[in-house]
């Protein structure tokens, strides 16, 4: 993306202002797997992130969540336990993507769908 692209959009990682404002007064805090990186203001009152790609909030790290959030100071190493070994690791919404979730009998998978069984009576107006 150009550099018009950055200063239109905000849809695809920081704007020109949020990049700006981030050389200018931000401080690196530090950055996850994925890339993105946390800013924080001098005065630690305002925390950000910048995304290493599309801006989609399912992208952030439930370490850094709170962080964002004023739950935790400090980075995510400073407070959280080890990751142990049955933990698996976060994932994006699949939402809208061919990898979302898409059960038999919905639209995307053909329509169709098992008949009903036989303990399915189906209301009428008309009995009483």
């Amino acid at each position: 993306m150009g550099i018009l692209g950055k200063i239109f959009t905000w849809w695809d990682g920081a704007t020109i202002g949020t990049a700006i404002y981030s050389w200018r007064k931000g401080k690196a805090v530090g950055s996850d797997a994925e890339g993105n990186k946390y800013y924080q203001s001098s005065d630690g009152k305002r925390r950000w992130v910048i995304y290493n790609g599309a801006n989609d909030a399912s992208r952030v790290a439930p370490d850094w969540h709170g962080w964002l959030h004023g739950t935790h100071d400090g980075d995510p190493e400073s407070y959280l336990p080890p990751v142990r070994g049955y933990e698996t690791l976060p994932e994006a919404n699949l939402t809208g993507t061919d990898r979302a979730y898409r059960p038999a009998g919905s639209i995307q998978r053909g329509g169709h769908r098992a008949r009903a069984t036989g303990d399915y009576e189906a209301w009428s107006p008309d009995a009483s």
